[in-house]
């Protein structure tokens, strides 16, 4: 019934994006090609989301090809000014973006928001997760919590994010829910997920703190163990791990992912977008990318979107100033 209820509120949605459509431009007007703007290095769940994105979208036929370019700096703020500087010949590209552009934004990493771009679509959400080496002597978040009251210091978390932005965050939370100082957190930022994993391996941290799809690639690799997720409830992609309200930690935390357009893409041009990623729901390509990375769904298109982001503003902006980030 639930499953029933999920795609019909999406026909509904990609019903009234294409009435809208249809009354702005008169013509259905077909996206051949996608170029995806990957705000961060490869290996990282921006990386994975428009890769993941535009192999469901091509294998299912909704288009015909994806491109990727991957475009690290400045936190995703230079991806955000080349989307922005190009916008004349921008409309073919959609960016990859998650809470990073709200946190990012409200801790002026970069001048620019989500309302300097056209948002297209929230699709997906993303989980935390805690991650150490096999061999790693942490079997629990709690033997973590408990090295890090006797000594802060002696606990390193790496991050493929800047300090103070999301991967930080997540790890400041989980602490403060184990009535730790948040704000002595040892954490390391790198560029993109595959440099923090790099971190890891080495030895340099000793733990990982990353999306929950990251964590299960790094996982099946056998290299590494996720340590616990912050979902309120288990994953089928992962039954094993648990979350930290299991272990005892009342939080939780999930990040959403979407894509956003250049500024004064077309109304007609943007509900096109929109409703082609609505379409992609609904296809076993897309089912098939979707479990192996744990995601879960999160459609919002257009309006709902940006009612959405607006929202999170000030959800995580009282966030990060009760953890002091602010």
């Amino acid at each position: 019934m639930l499953q029933k209820f999920k795609t019909n509120k999406r026909l509904l949605l990609t019903a009234a994006l294409m009435t809208g459509l249809l009354s702005a431009s008169g013509a259905q007007a077909e996206i051949d090609s996608i170029h995806f703007l990957i705000p961060g290095g490869a290996g990282g769940g921006w990386d994975g989301t428009a890769r993941g994105t535009g192999e469901a979208l091509t294998k299912s036929g909704l288009i015909e090809n994806a491109s990727y370019e991957n475009m690290s700096g400045g936190g995703g703020g230079k991806a955000i000014a080349h989307l922005i500087e190009t916008s004349d010949q921008a409309n073919g590209t959609l960016m990859v973006n998650s809470t990073p552009i709200v946190i990012r934004s409200l801790s002026k990493v970069f001048p620019q928001s989500f309302r300097d771009v056209t948002p297209i679509a929230a699709t997906i959400g993303d989980f935390g997760a805690f991650v150490v080496k096999a061999d790693s002597n942490y079997q629990n978040f709690s033997d973590v919590v408990a090295a890090y009251k006797a000594d802060p210091r002696s606990v390193t978390i790496a991050g493929g994010s800047a300090r103070g932005s999301m991967d930080h965050l997540v790890a400041a939370m989980a602490f403060k829910a184990a009535g730790a100082n948040p704000n002595k957190v040892k954490y390391l930022a790198f560029d993109g997920g595959g440099k923090a994993m790099a971190s890891l391996l080495s030895g340099e941290a000793g733990l990982l703190s990353t999306g929950f799809s990251e964590a299960l690639a790094l996982a099946a690799a056998g290299e590494v163990r996720i340590l616990v997720m912050t979902g309120s409830e288990r994953s089928d992609a992962a039954p094993s791990v648990q979350t930290l309200q299991e272990q005892g930690y009342d939080a939780t935390f999930v990040n959403w992912r979407g894509f956003f357009g250049a500024p004064g893409l077309s109304d007609a041009q943007a509900n096109e977008y929109a409703q082609t990623l609505g379409q992609m729901y609904d296809t076993p390509e897309w089912e098939v990318v979707r479990a192996r990375n744990g995601w879960t769904e999160t459609f919002k298109p257009r309006a709902e979107f940006v009612t959405f982001l607006e929202q999170q503003e000030q959800v995580i902006g009282d966030l990060m100033r009760e953890l002091g980030f602010l």
